[in-house]
């Protein structure tokens, strides 16, 4: 009987392939070139290669060039070989690769901003160039023309940048925290919404066109997932790092969420569950299970003869409660919580060995992230360190299956 051979995307411990060494600064962004057996990279030390790799099985710059100042970020598109670098002196410098990533000519400079240039975004379909910067504009320009097309003045400077091509909507993260839409025209935008979750600023964005879905990830080392196609509002937690979030990356294919953070830890997030969204947490000056009053209600505190109480949450209900009566810890993954958090005691009875089977799979990189970023071709995934080097690594096989 013939089988039916079916590509299944499968997650699998990151499996390091090589490393890239020889930076004397760390690298701001690196990227994998699709198709090839190569690396772009952009650094501090003002320079920019392009490494390939020979038949020693070794990275070699094919192209070495310093820049006048620190590149601090870069876009690059694989369909015109254009590769847009962010300086930190605000100026952005566009060159076109040759073919064989041999040779590199330059194309145009935007003097596009007043100091550095945090995420620079090349968009193909609109030949615009997005930016944004510290002097908090983040402006875009017309790349054929070299023209500038508008600019949108931010509260904080930007950290955070991506834009849906079907909408015309970019999405802005900045350092307070907000994330802001933005409907761009051709010489205008408007403000469409603003909304904010984090507690820390916003330090990384991630946009999956298909089910219309926006990551972000924050310095307080939470990401949320805002539903903006399904237009209810819904926002999902995920608590799975131990520092800040430093890069997203959505695997459409396999639909799984990566996530970096500082500490070198990686995720592996299935959004292919339904998740929950996490209570709203309930105001009240006594606990909301043993009624015994917290520690300003002074009032029932004098007519009961009882030592207030500090006031607790539960994280699976949002109810206010006090120590004793959330006494225990528990997963709750399918909210979004992989570490064991606050539960009031009922809710910990509540909650099934299933309802504790992991969402995500956590994994140590061996070194400080930067930056990260995952090519869905081939499944690797490339992080670049404080340490000044850049470890290419295999993510996701595919797995033959018979029936």
């Amino acid at each position: 009987m013939a089988s039916d051979i079916q590509p299944q995307p499968q997650a699998r411990k990151p499996c390091l392939l090589s490393k890239i060494e020889a930076f004397q600064e760390v690298v701001s962004t690196a990227v994998i070139i699709p198709k090839e057996d190569g690396v772009i990279s952009v650094s501090e030390d003002r320079t920019i290669r392009v490494w390939l790799k020979r038949d020693s099985g070794q990275y070699w710059p094919s192209v070495y060039h310093t820049m006048p100042s620190s590149c601090s970020c870069m876009s690059f598109n694989p369909e015109t070989r254009r590769l847009s670098v962010g300086m930190d002196t605000g100026t952005i410098c566009e060159f076109v690769l040759a073919e064989d990533y041999n040779k590199m000519t330059p194309a145009r400079t935007y003097q596009a901003h007043q100091s550095r240039v945090t995420v620079v975004l090349f968009v193909l379909e609109m030949e615009w160039l997005l930016s944004t910067s510290q002097d908090k504009n983040f402006t875009w320009h017309c790349s054929e023309s070299g023209q500038q097309l508008g600019t949108y003045r931010t509260s904080a400077w930007v950290s955070g940048l991506q834009f849906d091509v079907e909408t015309r909507h970019a999405f802005v993260g900045d350092q307070s925290g907000q994330v802001t839409i933005l409907k761009l025209e051709q010489d205008s935008c408007s403000l469409v919404t603003t909304f904010k979750g984090h507690t820390g600023n916003v330090t990384a964005l991630c946009w999956d066109p298909v089910q219309r879905v926006l990551f972000s990830g924050s310095s307080d080392h939470s990401i949320i997932m805002w539903d903006i196609g399904g237009r209810k509002g819904t926002a999902i937690e995920l608590q799975g790092h131990n520092d800040k979030v430093q890069g997203l990356c959505y695997a459409s294919h396999t639909r799984q969420l990566i996530s970096c953070s500082a500490d070198g830890g990686i995720v592996i997030w299935n959004m292919d569950v339904t998740r929950q969204e996490t209570p709203e947490w309930l105001d009240s000056d006594s606990c909301q299970k043993c009624e015994q009053p917290f520690f300003w209600n002074f009032k029932q505190m004098w007519d009961s003869k009882k030592i207030g109480l500090r006031q607790h949450h539960c994280r699976k209900c949002g109810q206010a409660v006090c120590g004793k009566c959330s006494s225990k810890r528990s997963t709750i993954p399918l909210m979004g919580f992989e570490f064991e958090v606050r539960v009031c005691d009922s809710c910990y009875e509540s909650i099934s060995d299933e309802d504790r089977a992991p969402t995500a799979t956590f994994h140590d990189s061996k070194h400080s992230i930067v930056h990260m970023h995952y090519e869905p071709t081939a499944g690797n995934l490339l992080t670049s360190g404080t340490d000044k080097v850049i470890k290419r690594s295999t993510v996701f096989k595919s797995a033959i299956k018979s029936n």
